[in-house]
Formats: C-alpha cells, sequence, structure tokens
C-alpha cells in the first residue's frame, strides 16, 4: 500500500505493509497543492516521493494507492483540485511502473482525520501549517469546509498569516504606526534588509532595545509565570461577556482598521466598548493603528500612540450575533492592536511605550521600508510562511509583545474556523500541521480556547497514516 500526504509545503509518501499498515519506507518531494502546483510539477513531485518510498524491486507488488492532497476533496468527481490530484498521481504511477488500479484521491484534511487512532469516520479536523482548514469528516468524506481559501482569500491563523503579520509589525514599526518590536530586525535580516537600515544601526548591531520588565509584563497581577505570558480568553459564547456588545462578531484579522476591515469590536476580545459594525472607535479614540481598543482596570490603552477608546473599570466587549471568543476583559488592560494585528486580553501586560528613543532615524526607516518592500514582493506571496518562526522565536525568546499578540490572535482566528462547524461538546477535533503538535507553538492557546468549548483536541503527525489506511480501506472493498 502507498499512502500520500501532499501538502502546501512538500509532498510525503508512505509505503506500508497490506496486512497491517506497518510503514517500510518512505520519502518525500515539493509541495502538493493540487490548486496551486501545475499538473506537470505535481506530477514530477508525485514521482519523486513515491519512488523514494517504494523500492523498484516491490513496485509490481503494491496493491493499492490513496492520497490527501491539498486543494482537492474526494466529496465531488468533477472538483477541480480533485480532476489535478487524479491525473497527477495516475501519470506518476504509470511513470514508476505501479499498476495498483485507480488510485484513492481525498483532501490532505481528510486524511489527516483518518489517521487518528481507529481511523474514525466522523468528527472534525483542523489543519494549521502553511495555510489552515477546518472539515466536519462524515463517513470519511468532507461534508462542511471552513476557510482553507488560499494566502489571498483566507489561511486566517496559519504560518502564511503569522509570517504577513510579522512584516506588517514590522512596516507599521518603520513609519511610525506600530509598537516596537525585534520583528523589524529579524524581518529584516531575513529579507536582506542592510544592517545599517535596520533598527538600531550597523553600529549598535541593528539590535531593537528589549522592554524592560518594567515595562512589558512582569509583576502585573494575573500575570503567568511560563515565561510566555499568555492570557487565554474565557470562551464564554456570543455576547455574554459584560460591556458593549459589537456587531460583527469576528476577530479583526491582519488587515487594514476601519472601513474594509473585520469588526473590530464584534470578537470581543478587546475590553471596554469598540464600535459597531466593523469600523474603529475614530482616530480621536483608538491608537495610532486605528483599531477599537479596550479598557481595564488602568484605563487600558490603544494601540501606541494615542489613547483608549475605553476607560475605568468596563468589562469586556460582547460579541452580538457572532463566534469568536469573548473575553472577560477583567483583569489588568485588555491587549492593544499591536501592528495591525489584534491580540487576545494580555493579562498582566502593561501599555507599551512609544518607540522614540530607538535609535531609528526617520531617513533610515525609509531605506528599511525601501529594502523589504522589493524583497517581499520578488517571492510568491506564500513564501511569507517561513517567517512565521521568527514571531515564534520573538516571543519565546525576547517576549515580544508584539509577537505574542499575533500568536494569541492566530490561535483565536483557528478558533473561529472550528466554531464556524459548530462543534457539539466532547465532539473530537483531529488536529496536523507544523503549528500545532506538541511543540507546536498554537497548541498551548489552541487547546486551552477549544477546552472552554468542550472540545479536545487530538494531534496526528501528518495524513500519511491516514491514507494509507484509506487505501486498505478501498483495496478491502475491491477484494
Amino acid at each position: 500500500m502507498v499512502g500520500l500526504d501532499a501538502g502546501g509545503t512538500r509532498t510525503r509518501a508512505v509505503l506500508a505493509t497490506a496486512d497491517d499498515g506497518r510503514p517500510v519506507g518512505e520519502g518525500a518531494a515539493g509541495p502538493g497543492n493540487a490548486l496551486t502546483v501545475p499538473v506537470p510539477q505535481l506530477t514530477e513531485h508525485l514521482a519523486e516521493a513515491v519512488g523514494r518510498a517504494v523500492p523498484e524491486a516491490v513496485r509490481d507488488r503494491v496493491v493499492a494507492v490513496a492520497g490527501g492532497f491539498a486543494g482537492a476533496t474526494g466529496a465531488a468527481a468533477d472538483e477541480p483540485g480533485r480532476r489535478n490530484a487524479l491525473a497527477a498521481l495516475t501519470a506518476a504511477l504509470r511513470r514508476l511502473g505501479i499498476d495498483a488500479g485507480p488510485p484513492v484521491i481525498g483532501s490532505d484534511i481528510e486524511a489527516a482525520f483518518a489517521s487518528a487512532p481507529g481511523t474514525p469516520a466522523d468528527g472534525l479536523a483542523l489543519v494549521a501549517g502553511t495555510g489552515a482548514v477546518a472539515m466536519r469528516i462524515t463517513g470519511r468524506r468532507g461534508a462542511v469546509t471552513v476557510d482553507g481559501d488560499g494566502w489571498l482569500l483566507g489561511d486566517d491563523g496559519s504560518g502564511f498569516w503569522i509570517g504577513r503579520a510579522a512584516v506588517r509589525a514590522a512596516l507599521r514599526m518603520a513609519d511610525g504606526r506600530g509598537a516596537p518590536t525585534v520583528l523589524a530586525e529579524t524581518v529584516g535580516r531575513e529579507l536582506g534588509v542592510p544592517g545599517d537600515a535596520l533598527p538600531g544601526g550597523a553600529a549598535a548591531g541593528g539590535a531593537v532595545r528589549r522592554l524592560s520588565p518594567d515595562v512589558v509584563p512582569g509583576g502585573a497581577e494575573g500575570a503567568s509565570g511560563d515565561g510566555w505570558h499568555e492570557a487565554v480568553p474565557r470562551v464564554t459564547g456570543p455576547g455574554q461577556s459584560g460591556g458593549a456588545e459589537g456587531a460583527g462578531g469576528r476577530p479583526a484579522g491582519p488587515g487594514p482598521s476601519g472601513e474594509g476591515g473585520r469588526e473590530s469590536a464584534g470578537s470581543g476580545r478587546f475590553g471596554g466598548a469598540g464600535a459597531a459594525g466593523g469600523r474603529s472607535a475614530g482616530p480621536e479614540q483608538s491608537g495610532a493603528g486605528g483599531w477599537s481598543t479596550g479598557s481595564g482596570e488602568s484605563g487600558g490603552f490603544g494601540a501606541v500612540g494615542g489613547p483608549s477608546a475605553g476607560s475605568g473599570q468596563s468589562p469586556g466587549v460582547g460579541a452580538a450575533g457572532g463566534r469568536g471568543p469573548v473575553g472577560p476583559g477583567e483583569s489588568g488592560p485588555a491587549a492593544a492592536a499591536i501592528g495591525g494585528v489584534a491580540g487576545s486580553p494580555a493579562v498582566g501586560r502593561r501599555p507599551l511605550p512609544p518607540h522614540d528613543d530607538t535609535p531609528w532615524s526617520r531617513p533610515r526607516r525609509e531605506a528599511y521600508r525601501r529594502h523589504l518592500l522589493p524583497a517581499v514582493m520578488a517571492e510568491p506571496p506564500i513564501r511569507l510562511a517561513r517567517l512565521a518562526p521568527l514571531v515564534v522565536a520573538a516571543a519565546r525568546d525576547a517576549e515580544d509583545p508584539v509577537a505574542l499578540a499575533i500568536l494569541d490572535e492566530a490561535a483565536d482566528q483557528l478558533t473561529e474556523t472550528v466554531r464556524a462547524l459548530d462543534p457539539g461538546p466532547g465532539e473530537r477535533v483531529v488536529a496536523t500541521g507544523g503549528l500545532l503538535g506538541p511543540d507546536g507553538p498554537l497548541t498551548d492557546r489552541l487547546e486551552t480556547r477549544l477546552r472552554a468549548l468542550g472540545l479536545t483536541l487530538d494531534w496526528v503527525p501528518d495524513g500519511c497514516r491516514g491514507a494509507v489506511a484509506l487505501a486498505r480501506l478501498a483495496h478491502g472493498g475491491r477484494t
């Protein structure tokens, strides 16, 4: 049996025994998205992965092949991604001399779900890697899909989303709209910005000063002691927390604030009142970033450089008619919208300072932008996903508030994606992807949010085991 997991970053093939599905060989190759990778290139990647997994001497003994493809589904025979995957895999197998009958084609998320113990037939699946998608599985086929809409239209909370948020935060620090963040330096270095244009300049090694414990988290009441200063909001359902209720109900994404952006008040993750209908509370009320902000016991704060929209001790914003997690807004100031990304309430984090004292002159900031923007535009947009580890490192090693807010918001986005499937209490969520798993940067954040919904997260490494299981089921149905 051969099982394939063809994702947005790589394609992996596993050769397994037909009687018990035990892996005996594996191979890997380039991306396998059936919608974004041209069929000739997809064929090459599939042939390379399968060729490495299956020795030439045993290729005539393969009795079944199944593949889970990003961009494809097994629900409809005429679906474009499925057609591309079928054509490419059939051609690759023919090239390798493998004649195992028609291959089974499904989505990568269907294969991942089937990788869970017992090869379940029904439940919820979540993939969070380069892209992000959730699916309700019924009879081992996807019945309802949420997101997975690609870098241009969706993939909220994915590696791409995090990488793009990192670049946005760096640019906002450079032009004066955003908070200070080590991401300006690390993103700049990764994309080849000259050292003398980085924050701090070449003489200072391009280093952004680390915010002192007196400024960022440290002694405030309610701060966690794990070094990450995570503050996961209590998910109570739409509109159940006190305070004013926004009209939207979806979390603010990394896009522009105000008109055209997602509802800044609707997700309920900001303390205090925000503007309804997706508009920020106005430039005179929000900080320099333009997002509506929250209030806590200290009066709240907006994006760096501006006063908050809320004040006093008002509790968190509720979500009217939305699915977003609702933050309690009751301990410490709510999180500011940092660098254009809305974060969860940050218990114990104090207002971020302006970065006027960062040694980064306006001419060097302009030079930074002139180098950074062409470097980003010169690559396929999906390549921004490679910057996600920089955010993880900034959050872990420097306790960078901007990076922490990005990761919090990514977890909120993934929670929204799962909530859209209308899960029932106790329903299993099978998850895979580089952002989740035992060492995943979003695992703890997401587990806490899902636990508040009565859900548990089961992690699987990838979809190869599930693809093998689907191949075995298909072979059993043929014999």
